[in-house]
């Protein structure tokens, strides 16, 4: 590293940072003296690892195999020795661009504070400590030896531009973050709300949100609206913009305040009967003949306890709707044998190789408290010893086999109880969840950003349905609908009964009327309690403690009801606002031959909706031409839309 440039800055050095290579075949050991830094280029403040040696020598050279061993062929490219700790690191990342860890001879590298990800901090026998570095492009590089200690100083040195924060799950791990960074996960231990500081924040959510923010949840208000603002906006613009200039993605966040929404009257909706037949939908080959039916009785009743098995099945992708009976057989018994096959992988762990897997002791620990407390209220899971308590247990301990890169995150249980309670069966039960975490694996990623959009929408939606109630939530600094996180977390398991959460979930299974329903049925609940809310002296901890006291106290059916015609009042709105189209899942981007058009709207602003994206009785394809026997015929289609939009049909 040549410090003598003009925009090169030293922060912080330490000698005596060795990197150890090892060859395989011969067990050779060699270690590199060298230096570790922390600098300054340009401003961009990046990890610096150099040997001692001149830039222009090279480093001993050590050959080794590669870790397939094929041929035997000699690699000169670095072997850490390991599996990389990013591998089975606790975390989903989306993918992105990554700024490349750059190489300065043959084992330097220079690696972006931005881009630093982790730091495993370890020691071996002899008591030297060791750090194991990953980057957010998952580079692996060369773990550090600090044979003359200095961890502490470095760490204290990086903290001047990152955040450390200690991983719940391994206390050797620390994940790194920009003090600029929003993201919930870092925030709220950073924020000190508790001064236990042990549990993680989702865990303390699931458990008990009132008990876990009363008293200390008032600090988060500004991260909250600094959080649930688009990355780049601010809170407070300092000067004007030019009103030619294109609108910023605040500006769109925020177009139902400045605009309003006028929305026509809140239709009537009605809920069905259980589906209760099901052979009559199957073919000869035992097909599912019209799975789209099957899906609109299931959302608009639920399914019979009889059917819900089988039926369950279907809607969480365990077996396609097109399969035979004979395909169905044929994949049942293959997904058993790929069960059993990932179940054997955790099972023949030793104690000794466990001791050596901090992921996996962790993912147990977890598994078993959260086992132990999961839903004992249930006949399935009551008492001591209880098998149903194993079959939990065992199934959750077999996912994080399925996934381990998001392993076992705490608040799955509480998704899988109701699979295991219908199935009764351990093979079908696993399979079912892991449909069900299809939907809702990001809302267990550790950077939480689909908790932060999904908190966002519900914000857009209850804007446009009720301004008055968000501009009383504002005023008590809760606007950031802050109470609602355990509901979207693990769709409502905690405030329905048992029985009515089976019911909710087939609901939202059907992916109808939209695949955001849940987030209607979120603004269904705080409608039903606007009465109780506006006008009231309630400030940010008391409404937080009357939403957590709603658990076991809303009507499933009311509140499905009340979603589905806030579904149906919003797409009825003829100037929608197009943040709203995009949570309904209506918005569609203009074509080329559209764009064309001289009468073809921006896709940048809020448009008409057609017919087609809104469920219509049928009496609703008159024509215009037929618009002047209207008035005749009033008291007749006033008739049949009644009809129709208590029992709509959505496409």
């Amino acid at each position: 590293m040549d410090p003598n440039v003009e925009d090169y800055k030293m922060i912080f050095e330490k000698e005596g940072v060795y990197l150890h290579t090892n060859a395989k075949r011969s067990n050779q050991d060699t270690t590199i003296p060298g230096f570790i830094r922390i600098v300054e280029r340009a401003g961009v403040p990046a990890l610096e690892w150099s040997p001692l040696e001149d830039e222009g020598r090279t480093a001993p050279a050590v050959l080794y195999t590669k870790k397939d061993g094929e041929g035997g062929e000699e690699d000169t490219s670095f072997d850490p020795g390991y599996e990389p700790d990013w591998a089975v690191i606790s975390t989903v990342k989306k993918d992105r661009e990554h700024v490349p860890v750059r190489d300065s001879g043959q084992w330097s590298f220079s690696l972006p504070l931005s881009e630093l990800y982790s730091l495993r901090r370890a020691r071996f026998s002899l008591g030297r400590n060791f750090l194991v570095l990953t980057s957010r492009g998952g580079h692996p590089l060369p773990a550090l030896h600090f044979h003359r200690g200095g961890t502490r100083e470095l760490f204290r040195a990086l903290q001047r531009y990152i955040i450390l924060d200690q991983s719940p799950v391994d206390g050797r791990l620390f994940l790194a973050y920009p003090h600029d960074s929003g993201a919930l996960s870092q925030s709220f231990d950073k924020l000190q709300l508790l001064d236990d500081g042990g549990a993680d924040l989702v865990s303390r959510f699931i458990q008990d949100p009132y008990a876990t923010t009363f008293g200390g949840f008032s600090k988060v208000t500004n991260f909250f609206k600094a959080a649930l603002k688009p990355p780049g906006s601010t809170l407070h613009p300092q000067t004007p913009r030019d009103p030619s200039l294109p609108p910023q993605p605040d500006e769109e966040l925020f177009e139902l305040i400045t605009c309003g929404v006028e929305l026509g009257p809140r239709p009537e909706v009605c809920r069905g009967q259980p589906l209760d037949q099901w052979e009559e939908f199957l073919d000869p080959e035992g097909r599912v003949k019209n799975p789209d039916k099957i899906k609109e009785m299931v959302f608009r009743g639920g399914i019979t306890p009889t059917l819900r098995k089988e039926i369950w099945k279907f809607l969480l992708g365990f077996y396609p709707w097109n399969s035979t009976a004979k395909e169905r057989e044929d994949i049942l018994r293959h997904k058993t044998d790929e069960y059993f096959r990932m179940k054997v992988q955790w099972k023949s762990v030793s104690e000794e190789q466990e001791m050596r897997n901090s992921l996996l002791r962790g993912y147990r620990s977890l598994i078993e408290r959260d086992v132990s407390r999961t839903d004992r209220h249930n006949t399935f899971f009551s008492g001591n010893d209880n098998p149903g308590l194993t079959l939990l247990h065992d199934v959750l301990m077999t996912y994080c086999m399925y996934n381990f890169d998001l392993g076992y995150v705490q608040g799955m249980s509480d998704l899988l109880s109701p699979l295991l309670f219908v199935t009764q069966n351990e093979v079908e039960s696993f399979w079912c969840l892991t449909g069900f975490m299809e939907l809702l694996h990001q809302n267990f990623e550790e950077s939480q950003e689909a908790m932060k959009q999904q908190l966002l929408q519900l914000s857009i939606l209850l804007r446009a349905l009720d301004p008055e109630l968000c501009d009383f939530l504002d005023s008590q600094d809760s606007g950031s609908l802050c109470f609602c996180f355990r509901w979207l977390l693990i769709w409502f398991k905690r405030e329905f009964s048992f029985e009515d959460i089976l019911i909710l979930w087939e609901v939202l299974w059907s992916r109808l009327p939209c695949e955001n329903f849940h987030l209607l049925i979120a603004c269904s609940i705080l409608w039903s309690q606007r009465g109780e809310l506006i006008g009231s002296d309630h400030d940010f901890n008391t409404i937080l403690k009357h939403i957590n006291e709603l658990t076991m106290r809303l009507d499933l059916q009311t509140v499905l009801r009340g979603a589905e015609a806030i579904y149906l009042q919003l797409v009825q709105c003829k100037e929608l606002p197009l943040k709203v189209q995009q949570v309904l899942g209506l918005y569609v981007p203009s074509s080329s031959s559209e764009d064309e058009s001289p009468d073809s709207q921006s896709s940048d602003t809020p448009r008409h909706l057609d017919q087609s994206h809104a469920p219509a009785p049928a009496s609703a394809s008159a024509s215009a031409s037929a618009s002047a026997s209207a008035s005749a015929s009033a008291s007749a289609s006033a008739t049949a839309s009644s009809n129709s939009a208590c029992a709509p049909t959505y496409p």
